[in-house]
């Protein structure tokens, strides 16, 4: 029986592991789904990718590292997906995935020229985006999570623009009606996204208000109905 397969492209901090899980555990969560009834594969532990016959749907999961260090596992992964995107396989990329999406179909990755979006963020569909059957599931203004320095910065050629705001243009992205990316974080909680908060505190490229950003945290249920969402498709 085909599986979906959730590409771990890292591992969160182990403080925030102990108490929450890691990112596998987030999607596992949201789509009530439990470890053996998927495929997890560590990329950035080189781990071998299963057999494209196995796998129904696809997920790539954030990471602490970032696209433009070209690390031997992304390339690795960015050539497998490369033979993957024919196929008949919805795919979600979220922010790290996202990016590397569109880094493996043409598309400019880099670091953002304003910084880092971090906290909960006002987000809104463009027309395409309203009409997508993944992403037209949302109000047309929504609350998400986010934390990311680097983004899309030119989208693939054969890209729809799905979301953006005024700091992040290229919010989420859709290919050929299954390959969407999304730069913010739908699997994360309020209470995680607090934790990824604290860790600002040892960050020394700039200084972060973090009361301010704390403040920004708003619980929402845009990641849960996003995530169920295209698990839906997926079985569709």
């Amino acid at each position: 029986m085909k599986k979906l397969l959730i590409i771990k492209n890292g591992s969160f901090n182990p403080g925030i592991i102990e108490k929450y899980g890691d990112f596998e555990d987030y999607f596992l969560k949201g789509l009530g789904l439990r470890k053996d009834e998927v495929l997890i594969c560590g990329a950035y532990l080189q781990e071998p990718f299963p057999d494209i016959e196995c796998i129904k749907a696809i997920i790539l999961t954030g990471s602490i590292s970032n696209v433009t260090e070209n690390n031997q596992w992304s390339i690795n992964l960015t050539n497998w997906l490369q033979g993957v995107f024919d196929k008949p396989i919805p795919i979600l990329g979220v922010c790290y995935g996202h990016q590397l999406l569109a880094h493996a179909m043409g598309g400019v990755v880099d670091y953002h020229p304003e910084g880092m979006e971090v906290g909960t963020v006002n987000i809104k569909l463009t027309e395409n985006g309203k009409k997508d059957p993944l992403m037209g599931v949302l109000e047309d203004e929504f609350l998400a999570h986010v934390v990311h320095s680097q983004t899309v910065v030119t989208l693939p050629q054969k890209a729809k623009l799905l979301a953006g705001n005024d700091f992040e243009s290229h919010h989420a992205f859709v290919v050929d009606d299954k390959i969407w990316g999304v730069q913010f974080h739908p699997e994360f909680t309020g209470d995680i996204m607090h934790e990824v908060v604290e860790g600002l505190k040892e960050k020394k490229d700039r200084e972060y208000d973090i009361d301010a950003i704390h403040r920004s945290i708003k619980e929402n249920s845009t990641g849960e109905i996003l995530i169920k969402r295209f698990w839906e498709l997926s079985n569709s």
